[in-house]
Formats: structure tokens, sequence, C-alpha cells
């Protein structure tokens, strides 16, 4: 399984990113799959998932800002980041969600994390 996240940088708030992470190694269509995030000291949360129907979920942090959407043809998940704050600096990790849960799905595997950050 990989998972290869990209798209973070610096950014001002108020501000926008598009993330994406490409997946191999699995057969991505049948997956729930997510965004997480970590910021220093504290645990890994996510912030979106994304069923296989499409059905869509999000932190109420994040609610009306980000969208998560997927490609299947591609093997590709994606996070658009609107609206940005300060307080979504983290780094951001692409993972599958096996159990299928939502909020309280764990974490299967996971990319090596795009750095987000968020400032003026």
């Amino acid at each position: 399984v990989q998972l290869v996240e990209s798209g973070g940088g610096l950014v001002q708030p108020g501000g926008s990113l598009r993330l994406s992470c490409a997946a191999s190694g699995f057969t991505f269509s049948i997956y729930t799959m997510g965004w997480a995030r970590q910021v220093p000291g504290k645990g890994l949360e996510w912030v979106s998932n994304i069923f296989t129907g499409g059905s869509t979920y999000y932190s109420d942090s994040v609610k009306g800002r980000f969208l998560i959407s997927r490609d299947n043809a591609k093997n590709t998940v994606y996070l658009q980041m609107n609206s940005l704050k300060p307080e979504d600096t983290a780094v951001y990790y692409c993972a599958t969600n096996p159990s299928g849960r939502w909020p309280n799905g764990g974490f299967g595997s996971r990319g090596q994390g795009t750095q987000v950050t968020v400032s003026s």
C-alpha cells in the first residue's frame, strides 16, 4: 500500500489549497478514504472521509470550508481547502478508514503527510 500526498504549503489566512493523494497497491475503489491532520503535541484527528458510494463527512471545524472528492479512475483523493485559518496549520495525512465508521473509525494505512501552514 502506498499513499503519496502533495499540495501542501504556506498560505495566508483566507486562502485556499488543494491537497492530492495518489494511491497504489490496493483496490482503491472499495475503501473509505479520508484526510486526517496532526499538530505537534496532539493526536491524529480525522478531518474528512469519503465513502465508496460518494457520501462525505467533515469534522465540525472544517465543515463548509473543505471539500473532499475522489477519482476512482485515477486512484486519487483530493481535499479542497478554502477560507483557511491559522488553526488549520498541521501536517495533513491521506489515510484509509478500514472500519468505514465516522467519526470514530480508526486509521488504516496512511501516507507520509504534507505540511499546511496558514500564516500571514
